[in-house]
């Protein structure tokens, strides 16, 4: 395997920080799930561990904050977070994580903590697998939607409609959703016991997870307006403030697209005291650069040979490919004008785990 880092570098990019991101930790897909490719089992999940603690070194959020402070990080850094705060969490990731050693920021969607409701994503995923997409594109056409050529799939949904809607718009058609397939969303999310609770997000920070601002309730942040911003964003970081009693200094946009960062949520992130933003294009954090945006890689293998092509070869060529498509755009997202940006200090990283 260290042959193998070498052989990497080949690619002609050096990396800054690894990132990993994972979701749902169950040893099966429900309904809610099926179909949206964010879960892993525990037994993968604990294989992934192992191998992130065997060939690398595991960081924490303060970590990578305290380069602009002139602290280098260590020998081949790793950072591994969470989306979305499935209950899994609770009972798989964390026990897991603390065995290994592993530090982790859980990026949240406080309008869901409590099972109370269900996320958009797990409403239309769960209407999907067990009604069929006939009804996700009556709702669709319910909500106003008739010029939308119809929808095919899943991805589509997430990937075409959601981004060309209004947060009122996407609110309608949720209603019109649960309508037409007959679901008592309160009654469903309290059975279903996706998320984590309140209670359970406070030990968790208690034990020292980083707590992340994710939106209120899981939105396309393209569609967001200034206006939507209170809400979506600051209310969010409020309400995990309080309930874990620490500071949220980091977001990360659902869906992590760099398209999501609009040039008003980056002033409003940036003036509300977020500290760093992290996307989910699966991209190389290549050294050299200061930013405080940094792209993750969403894990999916099982063995150490699919990991390494995870972590460290798709990730180069992806970041190689976007270079030569616009040479003058940072491979890993945009470049933030946030307060302390990560500097000449960040380009410290040396040891044999480079």
């Amino acid at each position: 395997m260290p042959g193998r880092f070498g052989i990497a570098r080949v690619l002609g990019l050096s990396y800054l920080l690894r990132c990993v991101v994972f979701h749902d930790i169950s040893a099966t897909e429900s309904p809610f799930t099926k179909g949206m490719r964010v879960n892993v089992t525990p037994s993968d999940f604990k294989a992934a561990l192992k191998f992130l603690t065997r060939y690398y070194t595991p960081v924490g959020l303060q970590d990578v904050l305290g380069v602009s402070e002139g602290r280098a990080l260590p020998p081949r850094p790793v950072l591994v977070t969470f989306d979305d705060g499935y209950a899994s969490i609770m009972e798989w990731a964390a026990p897991l994580c603390r065995k290994y050693g592993v530090p982790g920021i859980l990026f949240l969607n406080a309008a869901f903590l409590d099972n109370e409701r269900l996320a958009p994503d797990n409403l239309v995923c769960y209407a999907a697998n067990l009604l069929g997409m006939k009804v996700i594109n009556a709702a669709v056409r319910t909500a106003g939607g008739a010029g939308i050529p119809k929808l095919k799939s899943l991805a589509e949904v997430f990937s075409r409609f959601f981004p060309s809607i209004s947060l009122a718009e996407r609110q309608v058609f949720l209603d019109a959703l649960a309508h037409l397939g007959g679901i008592n969303e309160r009654q469903l999310a309290g059975e279903a016991g996706l998320y984590l609770t309140r209670k359970q997000v406070y030990e968790l920070a208690a034990s020292g997870f980083e707590i992340g601002n994710h939106t209120y309730t899981h939105v396309r942040c393209r569609s967001l307006t200034p206006a939507d911003f209170g809400r979506e964003i600051d209310r969010n970081k409020a309400e995990l403030e309080a309930l874990s009693g620490t500071k949220v200094r980091s977001f990360s946009p659902p869906y992590g697209s760099s398209a999501d960062l609009t040039s008003d949520l980056v002033l409003n992130l940036q003036l509300s005291g977020h500290e760093v933003v992290f996307l989910s294009e699966s991209v190389a954090n290549p050294r050299g650069t200061d930013r405080a945006c940094f792209d993750r890689v969403s894990i999916h293998a099982n063995k150490d040979d699919n990991f390494f092509f995870e972590i460290e070869v798709l990730p180069r060529l992806r970041a190689l490919r976007n270079r030569l498509r616009s040479p003058w755009v940072c491979s890993a997202g945009p470049q933030l004008p946030f307060p302390q940006p990560l500097g000449d200090a960040a380009r410290g990283e040396s040891g044999r785990k480079a």
